[in-house]
C-alpha cells in the first residue's frame, strides 16, 4: 500500500511548478493578500498541563508576528511525535503534507526526494536562506563545509533538506536508584559486574519495600531497545573497529551486523533470564507506557535522554517523588568496553532535518518562514518567552527557563526550549556558548550541579557521530527504513526473551532475517559508495 500511496504522490507532484532554467518557482504573496503555508508541528499528548501543539500562546505569538513581518498566514499541522515517521509517510502517500516538515528519518527525506517529491533548495541558500545560512554556520564534522550544505547531493549539487543544529551533543544516560543502593549500603556502580551485581540485589532484597514481585530492576520499551539500552549494548562493540565498518554496518540507527554488539545483546539476554528486565517489555510501545511504572517507584535503574529524570513537566524525578519522597535516580556511567573504558555515542551537531515537499503551493513564503525563524529576535524569544512568565535572569545575568510556566501555564512549553517551533535548533542558544550553557544548567528545577554532572556523565567517553559523504545518494534505505525498523523489534524481543542456552541460534536466525528483510543490501550499497 505504501509503494501504491507512493505512486498516487509522484502523480500528485508531477504538476509542481517549475520555472523555465529548471528551478522551482517561488511565487508567494504578490501583494492581493498574505501568503498561505502549513507547518508540521510535533504532538507530544497534553499530559502534565500541555497545551494543544497548534493552537496555544506560542503558536498565537509566531502567527502574528510572521504575518506582520513577513504577510504570511501559518497553519500549523499536529504531527504525533511518537509516530512522526509513519505520519509523514501517510501524509505523503495522499498527497496532503505541510509545507514544511521536519523529520529525524533522513533516509525517508531520501527516498521522497528519489520519487521528485521535495523542493530542491539549493537556489535559495545565498539569497531567500542567507540568515538561516549565517545561524547554522560551519559545519564542524566537514571541515570547510557549511552545515546548511551537510545533505547536498556532490553529483548534482542540489538540496533537498537541511539539519537543524544541534545545540548540546550529549545523549544518553543510565539512571540509578540512588536510594535504594544507599539503603543497601552499595555504592553507585562503576564497573559492568558491580551494575548486574545492583540490579540483582534490587531484585532480591527490595529495597523499597515495594514487594519482591513487583520490583523491576530495569526497564525499557520494546519499541525502540536499541535506545533504552544503547548504553548498554554498544559498550560491547568492538572499540578496535574501523570507523569505515562500523559506518557501513550500520543500518537504520540498528548495530546487529557491527563487531561485538551481539555481546551487548547477550548481555541484556541474561538479565532478562535473571529477572532483571521487565519481562513485560516487548509490548511497551513508548515512553508513555514506562513512565507511569518508574514513577510508581517500583522501578530500580533504566536508561534514556542524558535529562530525561529532570525534565518537566509531568517529570520521572519529580513524579517518583509524589510517591517516594526521598526517591532519587542518578547518572552513573558503568559499562565498560573490552579496553576498559566506557564507550557510548554522542549526537551529530546536525539534529533534526526540515524540507519543503513540492505540494507546497508557496515554496517561496515557507523559505522566508524558515529564514525568518533563524533570526535571533524571533528564536529567542521562542526559547526563552516572556520574562517573568517563562524564564527570570538571575543578578549574575544567567537566564533561567522555566518550562511549566507556573505563574501562566497558558506559556507551558511542550518541548525543551520549545524545540518543536524552532525546528533549525536543537537545544538552547543564546548570545555565546559560555551564558547557553550555564542558562542549560539553570533551566530545570534541580540544582545545576546536578544537570552539569548528568551532562558531563554523558559526554565522558562519547564517540561524536560518524559523517561520511558518499560519492552519490544512498537510495536503498529509504523504501525499507520502516520495514526494518519493525524488524528490529523482532529481533530484540526473540533474541533478549529466549534461553541463554538458545541464544545463539536464536540471534543468528533472527539476524539473518533481518539481513534478508534489506538490511544486506543497504550495506552492500554503503560498502559500494563509500568514499575511498
Amino acid at each position: 500500500m505504501k509503494r501504491i500511496g507512493m505512486v498516487m504522490l509522484i502523480m500528485t507532484m508531477i504538476g509542481a511548478v517549475v520555472s523555465a532554467n529548471g528551478s522551482q518557482s517561488t511565487t508567494g504573496s504578490t501583494g492581493a493578500g498574505p501568503a498561505r503555508i502549513t507547518v508540521e508541528i510535533f504532538d507530544r499528548g497534553t499530559d502534565g498541563g500541555k497545551t494543544d501543539p497548534a493552537n496555544n500562546q506560542w503558536t498565537k505569538w509566531i502567527q502574528q508576528k510572521i504575518l506582520k513581518d513577513e504577510n504570511i498566514i501559518v497553519e500549523f499541522v499536529k504531527v504525533s511525535r511518537w509516530a512522526e515517521t509513519d505520519a509523514l509517510v501517510n501524509l505523503f502517500a495522499a498527497g496532503t503534507p505541510p509545507d514544511v516538515c521536519y523529520t529525524y528519518s533522513i533516509d525517508n527525506i531520501q527516498n521522497w526526494s528519489e520519487q521528485g517529491g521535495i523542493l530542491d533548495l539549493a537556489p535559495y541558500i545565498d539569497t531567500t536562506l542567507k540568515d538561516l545560512k549565517a545561524f547554522l554556520g560551519p559545519d564542524k564534522a566537514l571541515v570547510g563545509k557549511d552545515l546548511i550544505r551537510r545533505n547536498i547531493d556532490t553529483s548534482t549539487g542540489q538540496i533537498f533538506s537541511i539539519p537543524a543544529r544541534r545545540m548540546n551533543v550529549a545523549q544518553r544516560n543510565i539512571f540509578i536508584r540512588k536510594d535504594w543502593l544507599d539503603t543497601l549500603g552499595l555504592p553507585l556502580p562503576k564497573t559492568t559486574q558491580e551494575f548486574y551485581d545492583a540490579l540483582v540485589a534490587f531484585k532480591t532484597k527490595d529495597p523499597g519495600k515495594v514487594g519482591l514481585n513487583k520490583v523491576v530492576p530495569f526497564i525499557m520499551d520494546g519499541d525502540r531497545v536499541d535506545w533504552g539500552a544503547g548504553n548498554i549494548m554498544e559498550a560491547f562493540i568492538d572499540p578496535k573497529i574501523s570507523d569505515k565498518e562500523r559506518w557501513i554496518n550500520t543500518v537504520s540507527e540498528r548495530s546487529f551486523n557491527v563487531p561485538g554488539y551481539k555481546e551487548g545483546v547477550r548481555f541484556m539476554n541474561k538479565m532478562f533470564n535473571a529477572g532483571l528486565i521487565d519481562k513485560d517489555f516487548p509490548l511497551y510501545k513508548s515512553g508513555d507506557d514506562t513512565r507511569p511504572l518508574i514513577q510508581s517507584g517500583v522501578v530500580g535503574a533504566f536508561s534514556g535522554d542524558w535529562d530525561i529524570p529532570y525534565r518537566e513537566p509531568n517529570g520521572l524525578l519529580s513524579g517518583l517523588r509524589k510517591n517516594v519522597p526521598n526517591g532519587d535516580f542518578v547518572p552513573i556511567d558503568p559499562i565498560q568496553s573490552s579496553d576498559g573504558i566506557t564507550h557510548k555515542s554522542a549526537y551529530d551537531a546536525a539534529g533534526i532535518f526540515f524540507f519543503i515537499p513540492k505540494s507546497c503551493k508557496n515554496p517561496d513564503a515557507a523559505m522566508r518562514y524558515l529564514n525568518w525563524l533563524a533570526k535571533y529576535e524571533n528564536y529567542h524569544f521562542l526559547q526563552t518567552g516572556p520574562e517573568g512568565i517563562t524564564h527570570t535572569v538571575g543578578s549574575d545575568g544567567v537566564v533561567k527557563i522555566d518550562a511549566s510556566a507556573a505563574k501562566d501555564p497558558s506559556w507551558i512549553m511542550n518541548s525543551n526550549q520549545n524545540i518543536d517551533y524552532t525546528m533549525m535548533m536543537n537545544g538552547l542558544f543564546l548570545e555565546s556558548e559560555e551564558a547557553s550553557i550555564r542558562a542549560l544548567a539553570a533551566g530545570y528545577s534541580y540544582p545545576a550541579d546536578i544537570i552539569s554532572r548528568s551532562y558531563t556523565t554523558a559526554l565522558t567517553n562519547a564517540r561524536p557521530a560518524l559523517v561520511v559523504k558518499t560519492t552519490s545518494p544512498l537510495v536503498v534505505a529509504g523504501p525499507l527504513n520502516q520495514t526494518l525498523a519493525d524488524r528490529s523489534k523482532i529481533v530484540f524481543s526473540a533474541t533478549i526473551t529466549c534461553p541463554e542456552s538458545q541464544f545463539d541460534a536464536v540471534y543468528d536466525r533472527e539476524v539473518k532475517a533481518w539481513l534478508e528483510a534489506g538490511a544486506q543490501a543497504v550495506i552492500d550499497e554503503r560498502r559500494a559508495k563509500y568514499p575511498q
